[in-house]
């Protein structure tokens, strides 16, 4: 968001003399302001107004974009310039798609991943409010593409905006990350489990060698990019680890999923929290909150990148 200040008063009369102080004033002021509006800009309170340090809202609205624009969307997001990230590609995969529903045919239908063939997507979960994971996962996808891009990353979305319709299949998010000869790519995903169930795991990508399938390059760099994100996210937002999987780690291998499987590039998963437990849907449905997700996400990623 650019900083707007407040209108300049009309020019007056030159006074013949200044007083020390009010010309340290006049030179002070205009930095302050420039200074305020930076730090609005980068790391300001959040979409809802919320303090980044103050407890998340309840009941806010839900899609605020991290510039304040009310959609999700990343506009005005920095281009990819001399930051750190600078030359590094990430992909943002925003789990499943809202348009999904539309097209059960379409994303019913199997899709090779390695091991065996699966459905080509799903609808995801939501909140008993009914605020589903697809528009959760794609807004927290502008947030983090609009930090990423502020350390100079080159971050491209496996979807955005209706574009596809529906989807990609499991396998498409793959081969997007691959094409792209990602440094990073992680699916973004909220949790669907049994009210009670709360907490955050990153999904690693276990070995698999089996048809199209062959992660066995990208284990250890996806163990170290995961180790990093959940470092990142349990730090930024306070979330817990799952108290359901992972066995309190934050970490979970699997080697079912056909965006891991059919990755060569380092990928990891993130289910940010429960969706169906009240403690965690309170969280997920803040936008001041998905701003802190993104930005501990955003770190994991940084973190990673840098060391490698």
């Amino acid at each position: 968001m650019s900083y707007t200040g407040p209108d300049h008063d009309s020019p007056q009369a030159r006074r013949t003399r200044r007083r020390p102080l009010t010309v340290a004033l006049a030179a002070l002021v205009p930095g302050a302001l420039l200074g305020w509006g930076v730090y609005e800009a980068v790391d300001g309170g959040g979409a809802d107004g919320a303090d980044r340090t103050g407890s998340a809202a309840v009941s806010p609205a839900p899609d605020a974009a991290p510039d304040g624009g009310g959609d999700g969307k990343a506009s005005g997001s920095a281009r990819p310039g001399g930051g750190p990230l600078r030359g590094k590609v990430v992909v943002v995969d925003p789990g499943h798609n809202p348009g999904n529903f539309r097209h059960p045919a379409e994303i019913g239908r199997p899709v090779d991943i390695g091991t065996h063939r699966k459905e080509c997507d799903t609808t995801g979960t939501s909140t008993d409010d009914g605020y589903t994971e697809a528009r959760f996962t794609l807004d927290l996808a502008h947030r983090l593409r609009t930090l990423l891009e502020r350390q100079g990353a080159t971050v491209r979305l496996t979807h955005d905006e209706g574009r596809p319709e529906w989807g990609p299949c499991v396998d498409e998010r793959a081969r997007i990350g691959n094409t792209a000869h990602a440094d990073a790519a992680i699916s973004l995903h909220a949790d669907g489990s049994a009210p009670g169930n709360r907490g955050f795991h990153v999904i690693l990508p276990g070995s698999v060698h089996a048809g199209a399938a062959d992660t066995r390059d990208i284990v250890g760099p996806s163990h170290d990019l995961g180790v990093s994100v959940a470092d990142g996210y349990r730090g930024e937002t306070g979330e817990p680890p799952s108290n359901y999987l992972g066995g309190g780690t934050g970490l979970v291998t699997r080697t079912d999923l056909g965006g891991l499987n059919l990755s060569t590039v380092p990928k990891v998963f993130i289910e940010c929290g429960n969706m169906r437990d009240s403690k965690d849907a309170a969280l997920l449905t803040s936008g001041a909150w998905r701003q802190r997700a993104a930005r501990g996400i955003s770190e994991g990623i940084v973190g990673f990148l840098r060391g490698s």
